[in-house]
């Protein structure tokens, strides 16, 4: 404690421990180091939830599609599951009309850029928008509101967690950490057209 020309007492503070360097904007949206970085966690793991099911599809790596199913061995990702049992429900005759090669090749494209921008921490914005409206549309397909649906819960399954984690990391910048985030930010086109962050 010290005392001030007019007597009044001032307590000193010891100087605050050393901080890691972050950008100001990612210290104003998530305010400890641990924040950061679980929420960068969940950006790679949301991330790659997408990326595997990209190389599941792609490759046939036997775990939802067999090697026989790949695409690239002239399977089709998106017209297997629209024409499959797994979608049900009053909108069922609506998917299996979209179905077609188109849908596979937007679903495709959409599941690798999903995934690669998610987990390199750039673009979120867009990607939670593209990936939240893909998993509403799954979540749709597969109609959980009937009994003996293959969801276990109807309001919230797992498709409406996921796009709740793409709408989380993009919502706090959780690219900054562990991504291309910060970069990306500076970008003079993502300067310019801010929707991009």
């Amino acid at each position: 404690m010290t005392t001030t020309a007019n007597g009044l007492r001032q307590t000193q503070r010891p100087a605050a421990a050393a901080q890691p360097q972050v950008a100001a904007s990612e210290r104003t949206i998530v305010t400890t180091v641990a924040g950061r970085r679980a929420l960068a966690a969940l950006r790679l793991g949301t991330g790659f939830i997408f990326l595997w099911a990209f190389l599941d599809k792609t490759f046939g790596l036997g775990y939802s599609t067999p090697v026989e199913g790949a695409w690239v061995r002239g399977g089709a990702p998106s017209q297997g599951f629209l024409m499959s049992d797994a979608v049900s429900g009053p909108l069922k005759d609506f998917f299996a009309a979209i179905a077609g090669p188109a849908t596979d090749w937007l679903f495709m494209a959409a599941m690798l850029g999903i995934g690669l921008a998610v987990m390199a921490g750039i673009g979120l914005r867009v990607a939670a928008v593209a990936g939240s409206a893909v998993l509403l549309l799954m979540y749709l397909a597969e109609w959980p509101f009937t009994a003996n649906a293959a969801s276990t819960n109807p309001l919230v399954d797992y498709h409406i967690v996921y796009a709740l984690a793409l709408i989380a990391v993009a919502a706090v910048s959780a690219g900054d950490t562990w991504g291309l985030g910060a970069w990306w930010k500076q970008l003079p086109i993502v300067r310019r057209a801010h929707w991009l962050v």
